[in-house]
């Protein structure tokens, strides 16, 4: 089953290592890894979309996740309210006459041109990952010369801060 694991954790040199590590050591496959600051200085978050055989495991998981000194929080948000996005960058072969039937495609998805060239369109678009991959679908029979995709990142719907919560530490 695929999860959506959250990790608040010290913006710390290692810290992903470790955790990348810890999950390779336990045979989890990581289909996707985003990390990158929160409004709290010194403080990241995580987000981790894993495949996990069962209830047992996710548990195990979460669990090793939390004895881990750097990580601060951890939360499977799978089942809950989340809101969720990915960006992917997608590089499509385009002569002049295959552009406008390209922009038409890409029009429903609200996707957008970033850049053109001669021979290629460059387009972004964010949203949740099926929405990305159905727009990547759309696309490939015109010849996708580059793909570049974020993974997911998520968090919690409504006005609770998952940063809010946590204890203050002393970052000196």
């Amino acid at each position: 089953m695929r999860r959506i694991i959250t990790a608040t954790v010290q913006n710390k040199s290692g810290v992903l290592n470790r955790v990348t590590g810890l999950l390779q050591r336990r045979q989890f496959n990581i289909e996707s890894i985003s990390v990158g600051p929160t409004e709290v200085e010194g403080i990241s978050k995580m987000t981790l979309v894993v495949e996990v055989e069962d209830k047992q495991k996710l548990e195990q998981l979460t669990k090793q996740l939390n004895k881990q000194i750097d990580i601060l929080k951890v939360s499977d948000i799978t089942d809950k309210a989340i809101v969720s996005r990915e960006l992917a960058l997608i590089k499509v072969v385009s002569s002049g006459q295959l552009r406008s039937e390209i922009k038409d495609i890409i029009e429903p998805f609200r996707a957008s041109v970033i850049d053109v060239s001669k021979d290629s369109l460059a387009v972004q678009v964010t949203g949740k990952p099926e929405k990305v991959e159905a727009l990547i679908e759309l696309l490939r029979p015109y010849g996708i010369k580059e793909l570049a995709r974020t993974g997911v990142t998520a968090f919690l719907r409504g006005n609770k801060p998952q940063v809010a919560e946590l204890p203050s530490y002393s970052l000196l």
